[in-house]
């Protein structure tokens, strides 16, 4: 996803962003709805080529196949317009420097939604938890419901990706926390991760001021370093146990 992510945000920089006669709206508008539409692309083409989710091995493989593909791709679009490189950068390190209350309004008007259906879908992520096997003789509809929760998930990652560049690992490390602290339903875990997202986020925006003041670190690489050495720290130790990361 974050790949066709990249994509699909240079080439709406390329097409919008740098263009004179595009108003502000307009690029903001348009690079939401780059991000989105890659965000939907990249999950249903990993999914088409792995031939859907059964196979753990072939969906890993072909999501590494696509993120090169795509990389490549990405590449050729910014060597073919060059002054999308320097907007390129700063999605890619992630910075909430250049967030304003028009971008806060754009992620809420979007992330209030997506919470509500997330919780509405909350049994359906129950019944996926124990099994698919589990989940269909308890008359789940799996298919659409598995296409609605590719369409949430990829609305409000394109939305936030568009607004404030790419800051990993916040959306893996949340649930993580939450779940180290609490033992919940997935209703109540979706609504939990988002508050403890927005905490951490703040929290390392904070540090990244701090660090090297005046200077600003970009946030993304702080998030990326803290938050991916918690993930391997907890896949070290639940490993260690004869569990998984997930």
């Amino acid at each position: 996803m974050r790949a066709l992510h990249r994509l699909a945000l240079a080439l709406g920089l390329a097409l919008l962003g740098v263009s004179p006669l595009a108003a502000e709206w307009l690029v903001r508008l348009g690079v939401t709805g780059a991000a989105f539409v890659g965000a939907v692309a990249g999950v249903l083409l990993t999914l088409v080529l792995a031939r859907g989710v059964h196979h753990s091995l072939r969906l890993l493989l072909a999501g590494v196949i696509v993120g090169v593909v795509l990389s490549a791709a990405r590449e050729l679009v910014t060597l073919a317009v060059p002054d999308v490189l320097q907007a390129m950068q700063a999605y890619m390190l992630g910075s909430t420097g250049f967030v304003g209350w028009g971008s806060c309004a754009v992620m809420a008007v979007v992330a209030l939604p997506c919470l509500a259906l997330a919780w509405a879908l909350g049994r359906v992520l129950d019944g996926l938890a124990l099994g698919e096997s589990t989940a269909a003789s308890l008359g789940l509809p799996l298919a659409s419901m598995r296409m609605a929760l590719v369409a949430l998930l990829a609305l409000a990652t394109g939305v936030a990706v568009a607004q404030t560049g790419l800051i990993a690992f916040v959306g893996l490390a949340a649930p993580h926390l939450v779940r180290s602290l609490i033992k919940t339903t997935h209703s109540k875990l979706v609504v939990l991760s988002a508050l403890m997202g927005g905490l951490l986020l703040m929290a390392a925006d904070v540090l990244a001021r701090w660090l090297v003041a005046p200077q600003e670190l970009p946030v993304g690489v702080l998030t990326a370093a803290l938050g991916g050495s918690y993930l391997l720290w907890l896949m070290h130790r639940r490993t260690g146990r004869g569990g998984g990361l997930l």
